[in-house]
């Protein structure tokens, strides 16, 4: 499925194909919820990096956050991945991490693309979420302190809704 996204000013568009687009996970970290949050969240996508097209590149700007003793052992350390925002909006808009250079991590937020309604709802980084944001504990809804050891891809296939490349889902 291709994704399009934008940013609130319409300075920076993009586009990437993502094989993954189900927006069912929600991180509570102090990082997502700061760079990106809503609601005291952020739902990252997951797409294909050599896909990704950028019209506006020269808006775009990048953060690394810092490592905080609350989130991990790493205190004071800088993460390796980029999140990439609009310079002029602030809009949060994907990250990359070189850890895995295959995969882009579009923000559900940016994208402009009407996205599939996942069957459940992931909740992560749960130590880390603040007292004001209210986590839903119905019985569509997953939680976990910390990250789950299923990834998003295997996610998406353990709900038969992995969309295999060069094949549209339910296209035979």
């Amino acid at each position: 499925m291709w994704l399009h996204g934008s940013c609130h000013c319409g300075a920076v568009c993009f586009s990437v194909e993502s094989y993954t687009p189900y927006p069912y996970m929600r991180c509570y970290c102090s990082i997502c919820r700061k760079t990106a949050g809503g609601g005291g969240y952020a739902i990252n996508l997951m797409g294909q990096a050599q896909s990704l097209k950028v019209q506006g590149r020269g808006h775009v700007s990048s953060y690394q956050a810092k490592m905080g003793v609350e989130r991990d052992s790493q205190e004071g350390k800088t993460s390796p991945a980029r999140r990439h925002f609009c310079a002029i909006c602030g809009s949060a808009l994907w990250i990359e991490d070189p850890r895995w250079p295959e995969w882009v991590y579009p923000f559900a937020s940016a994208i402009d693309t009407p996205l599939p309604v996942p069957p459940e709802q992931v909740h992560i980084m749960l130590d880390f979420a603040t007292n004001w944001c209210a986590i839903p504990q119905g019985d569509h809804d997953v939680r976990f302190s910390r990250y789950p050891k299923e990834s998003i891809a295997d996610w998406h296939r353990r709900h038969s809704l992995y969309e295999e490349p060069g094949k549209e889902k339910g296209v035979d």
